[in-house]
């Protein structure tokens, strides 16, 4: 994110800048605001919960209207849901004392309103249509264009952006975390309930707006000028507005001059947050080494994308991937253990070992998904399932004591 868009910011002022961007760009350009290569932002989306019904609350009104003097918590589509994002930050060390500080916070202020939080990609139990949409211009232009489709997207998901030097390191950036999209998103999955139903999925956030056209699997791209042609066709053709308008699993974001890794479904605690952040920083430092890499291995056909993003959905990790057009199929979590393994050098040159052991935590315990089932298990109760995810988010850390054997 270049220093002109910096995050510490008020909400207003970014807001500005990118609106000012995306009315003076030329029709045959984007402006990529150039910023220090790998450098890190994250965005995590929050539910707002009643201390006593356990339902989502949509006090995000009276929360922003207490917290004016702290720009990292933004406004969101629901008003049962805000964003707190971090400054620009070279490390994921400094992430974590960035999201450490806006959690506290938080947790200060919801006391004050009756509000509980937590991170997981849905609410167990609340139901879309109960849901107060925020009274911007926009959001309401989105609900008249896609109607229902948006309605249902009560959903909470990690955003992380990586710093960009320009628009082809974007891409070429783009097009190998695409081979990482299943991984990211089998290690997030948080989201088994559905409006106080087992979806039987491990990740059912992504079904809320894959039907979504400009949503989901991006459509890929060579470079930057393919990039541009593509942006101002869909532009011209009335598919979207402006930048802000494809909800892809990763993005260019070049307001920002940034990467937007966007396929993570949210994650329980703020632990498993900063292992998933090293994960992908170390693989982006271990690509920026070896960029020739992208050059020998084909990006994944779209049928493959596809299925293999459907079968993390369905299975988590538990999912066997498909690593080639002839079908081959491996774990996984051997894939991902295999990375770990290839990027081992990277995790300690930015001294992240202890991050990338919750990783392995995850990959030998289970994801939230699998955790929320056990206690819904243990007890049929879905306020149980709520009131677990509160305690993880406030613990900071995940809690694996509950297994069923």
């Amino acid at each position: 994110m270049s220093d002109a868009l910096s995050l510490d910011h008020t909400n207003e002022q970014v807001e500005s800048k990118i609106s000012t961007f995306h009315k003076d760009e030329p029709q045959d350009e984007i402006k990529f605001l150039q910023s220090e290569a790998l450098t890190l932002g994250v965005e995590i989306e929050l539910q707002l919960i009643d201390d006593q019904t356990l339902n989502l609350s949509p006090k995000a009104g009276s929360l922003l209207e207490k917290s004016l003097s702290n720009p990292k918590i933004k406004q969101e589509f629901y008003l049962s849901t805000i964003e707190v994002n971090t400054d620009i930050c070279s490390t994921v060390h400094q992430a974590k004392g960035d999201l450490q500080q806006s959690f506290h916070y938080l947790s200060l202020l919801g006391t004050t309103l009756g509000l509980k939080f937590a991170t997981t990609g849905c609410h167990p139990f609340a139901r879309y249509a109960d849901c107060i949409i925020s009274p911007t211009e926009r959001y309401h232009e989105l609900i008249d264009r896609n109607q229902w489709l948006t309605r249902r997207m009560t959903v909470y998901g990690l955003h992380v952006h990586l710093g960009m030097k320009d628009g082809d390191d974007c891409i070429r950036f783009n097009n190998f975390f695409m081979h990482f999209l299943p991984h990211l998103l089998a290690l997030s999955s948080s989201s088994p309930f559905w409006q106080g139903n087992d979806t039987g999925l491990a990740s059912c956030r992504p079904t809320t707006y894959e039907a979504l056209p400009t949503a989901g699997q991006p459509y890929c791209v060579k470079n930057w000028r393919d990039f541009e042609n593509l942006y101002f066709t869909l532009k011209k053709c009335e598919a979207i507005k402006s930048l802000k308008d494809l909800w892809w699993d990763i993005r260019p974001s070049p307001g920002f001059g940034t990467l937007e890794i966007r396929v993570c479904d949210g994650l329980a605690t703020l632990d498993e947050t900063l292992a998933i952040v090293s994960f992908i920083h170390a693989l982006a430092h271990w690509f920026r080494d070896n960029g020739d890499w992208i050059d020998q291995v084909q990006l994944p056909a779209p049928w493959i994308s596809r299925e293999n993003k459907w079968r993390v959905m369905r299975y988590g990790l538990d999912a066997e991937i498909i690593t080639s057009g002839s079908g081959n199929l491996k774990p996984i979590k051997q894939d991902i253990e295999d990375w770990l393994q290839k990027i081992s050098s990277y995790i300690k040159q930015l001294d992240y070992e202890k991050y990338i052991e919750t990783l392995s935590n995850i990959l030998q315990n289970g994801t939230s998904s699998q955790r929320q089932r056990n206690i819904y298990q243990l007890t049929q109760s879905l306020e149980n399932v709520v009131r677990h995810n509160i305690i993880e988010f406030e613990c900071r850390k995940p809690d694996w004591s509950f297994s069923i054997s």
